[in-house]
């Protein structure tokens, strides 16, 4: 029965055989995570964050586990854009998956040379617009906290993407994330991704000082999955889906479950990212449960679940 159901999507102008990503900074470049799955079986792959010179990131200890999920304070550190293209565009190229690229930087013009680089890849699908990045001192959290410099932003790179799709993630540490979301719309985003993760800390309390060696870090995982669901509805019913954006909607999933939940919320595809740090093998296991919770509900196609929320 389930053969008969379809999960694949339409998402920013792409088909793509089911509703699942990595997110970025979980998964390396793909090959890291295709030790333990088929990474064809996704429907799409997001890289690490490429920025335009290597970086060695941020001092260690960089990430520590909590509770009910994980901070991470890696400081964008990533091979740069040149080694990028030289050594892992060819590995990217073989993937079924739609490969986004996420790219950071620190100005304008650092973003959209990285956009011009890398357009015209033909291994890449689009670009992931980090301007929400907690864990790094300078860029990042500036642009994605103010509608101005979102929208410009945004529009700045759609202009040197070409025809790469171009999805723009979003932080949660702002007063209205719909008011971020419309500007990055009204920039030109072809899609939506959203919850990045929480700025935190972690208090060693026999030495009184923060466990990270930057101090905070950003929180992922189970503890922030229910305001990451009501975010992903918030945008949808007040953005996304008057302006017909599709979001990706990630934060905590860890099975069909978690990610049918963002779904019906209004995602029309989801990432996961912690998830996979814990059960490498979860994304697989996902996407055979969102067709199983489909056949067993009498649901045709995924598409109809997607802001399916009853109020």
């Amino acid at each position: 029965m389930e053969n008969s159901v379809d999960i694949s999507v339409e998402f920013a102008g792409l088909r793509l055989s089911n509703p699942v990503f990595t997110a970025s900074g979980t998964c390396g470049y793909a090959k890291e995570l295709g030790v333990f799955i088929d990474m064809n079986r996704l429907g799409g792959f997001i890289t690490k964050s490429i920025t335009a010179e290597p970086r060695m990131g941020n001092a260690t200890p960089r990430i520590v586990e909590t509770d009910s999920g994980m901070l991470n304070a890696i400081g964008l550190a990533n091979i740069g854009v040149e080694r990028f293209v030289l050594e892992r565009l060819g590995e990217l190229a073989e993937m079924k998956a739609a490969v986004f690229v996420n790219i950071a930087g620190q100005t304008v013009e650092e973003y959209v040379k990285l956009a011009e680089r890398l357009a015209g890849e033909g291994a890449i699908a689009g670009f992931e617009l980090n301007i929400s990045c907690p864990n790094v001192k300078q860029g990042g959290i500036t642009f994605g906290t103010d509608p101005g410099q979102v929208r410009e932003i945004t529009s700045a790179v759609k202009a040197a993407s070409g025809d790469k799709a171009l999805m723009v993630k979003l932080t949660p540490s702002v007063t209205d994330i719909s008011a971020i979301a419309r500007a990055a719309v009204d920039g030109g985003a072809d899609a939506l991704s959203l919850v990045n993760t929480f700025t935190a800390m972690v208090i060693d309390i026999k030495t009184r000082r923060p466990i990270l060696a930057n101090r905070t870090g950003g929180l992922s995982g189970p503890a922030i999955k229910p305001i990451a669901v009501y975010m992903v509805n918030k945008v949808y019913s007040e953005v996304a889906k008057e302006r017909k954006i599709p979001i990706l909607g990630m934060g905590g999933i860890r099975n069909a479950s978690d990610a049918i939940e963002f779904i019906i919320a209004g995602a029309s595809a989801v990432a996961v990212g912690t998830g996979s740090f814990v059960q490498p093998g979860c994304t697989e296991r996902i996407v055979d449960g969102i067709g199983r919770y489909c056949s067993e509900n009498g649901i045709a196609h995924v598409g109809e679940l997607v802001g399916s929320l009853a109020v």
